[in-house]
């Protein structure tokens, strides 16, 4: 199997994750996440790297982000990432006591329009979906709880700096948002969602998913592996 490139185009569209190693958690109580935005708002003022969606979990984060350079989510998520590990061993006194995350990052490019809005909508789900609230704007670790009510979505005592500034969408996001986002994921589209996440796979329509790939030297991924394993139920939320 080929080492996943790191195929990433000036301009265009990507979903981000990272978890923890062997799927700990990486945010243990409430000032852990926002100690993590802090960092993340800090980052995104540091690179020129546009950020339209985010979700925090327990073990892992989902980030869309927009680079202005080929290298910017690179160097960016290199900045968090180094930047996250060494302030939570410090807090936590533990530092030498091993990998906080998995690895480096996973990405795939996203196609504009329906395919950004549906990755967006999983990305925002996934607090309701691992039936860690009832309405997933009610995690207020994500975009959606800043798009609803930034009032609630800050803590009073987190400065405005401190909190990751969202890019407004192209054409603005829909009036019935946060209803659409709660509404169940059709399995096909789940499935698809899940198999870009796993092999790194371009999301969007089948054409642009072919002429991404071979623009990106992707094509590997493409290539039928079988299903990508299922997640755990502790991983619903990926």
């Amino acid at each position: 199997m080929p080492r996943t490139a790191r195929s990433i185009a000036a301009g265009g569209f990507y979903h981000v994750l990272n978890r923890g190693n062997g799927r700990q958690k990486l945010f243990l109580r409430a000032g852990d996440y926002d100690a993590f935005c802090g960092i993340l708002a800090e980052g995104l003022r540091r690179y020129p790297v546009k950020l339209y969606g985010w979700c925090l979990m327990p073990n892992h984060w989902h980030l869309v982000l927009s680079p202005k350079n080929a290298d910017s989510i690179g160097r960016l998520l290199g900045w968090v990432g180094v930047t996250h590990v060494r302030r939570h061993h410090t807090h936590y006194h533990t530092v030498g006591g091993g990998h906080l995350y998995q690895g480096r990052f996973k990405s795939f490019p996203i196609e504009g329009g329906r395919h950004f809005r549906a990755v967006c909508r999983y990305v925002e789900a996934n607090p309701r979906r691992a039936k860690l609230v009832r309405r997933a704007q009610d995690w207020r670790w994500s975009s959606l709880a800043a798009h609803v009510d930034p009032s609630t979505a800050r803590p009073d005592d987190v400065a405005a700096d401190d909190w990751p500034a969202l890019t407004r969408w192209p054409g603005g996001k829909p009036a019935d948002w946060a209803a659409w986002v709660n509404k169940p994921i059709e399995v096909a589209e789940a499935e698809a969602m899940k198999l870009s996440i796993a092999r790194g796979r371009p999301y969007g329509s089948a054409k642009w998913i072919a002429a991404t790939a071979k623009k990106l030297g992707l094509e590997y991924t493409l290539r039928d592996r079988g299903r990508p394993r299922k997640a755990r139920e502790d991983d619903e939320e990926e």
